[in-house]
């Protein structure tokens, strides 16, 4: 009953703020900045915490902010991320509070996890002597680009004495007012490749006299596409996306060489693996059938994001057993397609990233990354109660655990 008070108590605090919670996100929104490059808004959020009842650290693995909320009792320590970087798109939403940068906008919803999390911190710290333990507010530059801002936050000890971490995004096309969780591999890993295939160049009339490089990169394009189709076991997931194909150039000029860039997702190590080899055979193939020679750079980054099975049943039965004020349902669901650098914390301790519906009250869902990509303002109250929930019920009695 304690808890349950706590937590009433909590969720009252935070409806008092929703209005503030909500002036942060449309400040953030027009102030967007790109990964690894989020001075100003790391100043924000360190000037947000400036005079509160926490112990900050700046620069964690660049630009990333460490807070700890101490209960001043003995227990767990729990960490919660929020994530702070925008994306080059040019927005197109028409709104108000618009991107005042050009070329750079939130279109993924970082905007919105900070300021829940910015909300929900300050509250807790108000809150603190009613918890037990430890809570550590992870908040991440750089989720968007690799090698992404979590591994150098943990490199720089993000998670010296955490026993676990939870995550939460919004997502514009779930329905507003659910939470969804689902337990295992809930997000795929990720690679990129860059190669160059170089063949000998020479005058269109006299094929034979060249080796064509834009012949021998379409055979490797085709070829790549039946690993997924005959080479993986059909119960896997992955996919390979040629996103560059760079052979411009005269229309009676044979090409010397070409390069191509893909990308390369995939639910398990198992076919992360699988699927390198079999990109370096089919260039190893073609090298030798075409008479060309190849330069891949081969990068795998973000690792399959695996929910803890037991936690998730934790942080699943808490929330179903709460009533979480404007949420309908706390359901589970299918893993999504994109990758997500949360997964390097879950590689470190046992985690549990989350989904807060966000579908727009007028006009359409458009999807994360999209120009027009926008969220239900009111999914970063229920993120907040949220995340607020998991932390309050983690840490009860954990002095005695």
């Amino acid at each position: 009953m304690m808890n349950e008070a706590t937590k009433k108590q909590l969720f009252s605090k935070l409806a008092e703020k929703q209005d503030r919670m909500i002036e942060i996100y449309r400040y953030l929104h027009a102030h967007p900045e790109l990964s690894f490059q989020e001075e100003n808004t790391a100043k924000y959020i360190e000037a947000f915490y400036a005079g509160k009842e926490c112990d900050i650290r700046t620069h964690i693995g660049g630009l990333g902010i460490v807070v700890t909320i101490d209960s001043g009792k003995p227990g767990k320590t729990v960490a919660i991320r929020a994530d702070f970087d925008a994306l080059p798109i040019q927005e197109e939403t028409g709104l108000p509070f618009a991107s005042k940068t050009p070329g750079v906008m939130h279109a993924c919803g970082h905007d919105a996890h900070t300021a829940y999390m910015l909300t929900l911190a300050e509250t807790l710290i108000e809150m603190k002597e009613q918890l037990e333990g430890k809570i550590v507010v992870l908040h991440q530059p750089a989720e968007e680009v690799p090698p992404g801002g979590a591994i150098g936050m943990i490199k720089d000890g993000a998670l010296e004495g955490v026993d676990t971490v939870f995550g939460i995004h919004v997502m514009s096309q779930m329905d507003s007012g659910k939470v969804f969780y689902r337990e295992g591999n809930v997000q795929t890993g990720r690679a990129n490749f860059r190669v160059k295939i170089q063949g000998v160049g020479g005058h269109g009339s006299s094929p034979h006299k060249a080796n064509d490089a834009i012949v021998a990169a379409s055979y490797f394009v085709v070829a790549v596409q039946s690993i997924v189709s005959r080479r993986m076991n059909p119960f896997d997931v992955g996919s390979i996306t040629i996103g560059s194909f760079d052979g411009k150039g005269s229309f009676n000029v044979i090409k010397d060489s070409v390069v191509l860039e893909g990308d390369v997702r995939s639910m398990s190590e198992e076919t992360r693996t699988l699927i390198e080899k079999e990109i370096r055979a089919k260039l190893d193939g073609i090298s030798a059938m075409f008479d060309v020679t190849y330069e891949l750079d081969y990068e795998n980054d973000y690792p399959v994001l695996f929910n803890d099975p037991e936690m998730t049943a934790f942080a699943a039965a808490a929330l179903q057993a709460t009533e979480l004020p404007g949420v309908e349902a706390v359901e589970r669901c299918e893993a999504q397609p994109p990758s997500e650098d949360f997964a390097y914390y879950a590689k470190e301790r046992p985690s549990v990233f989350l989904y807060v519906g966000a579908t727009p009250e007028d006009g359409e869902a458009y999807p994360h990354h999209h120009p027009k990509f926008r969220i239900n303002e009111d999914s970063m109250l229920i993120a907040a109660e949220t995340m607020g929930t998991l932390v309050i019920d983690y840490l009860k009695g954990s002095s005695e655990k």
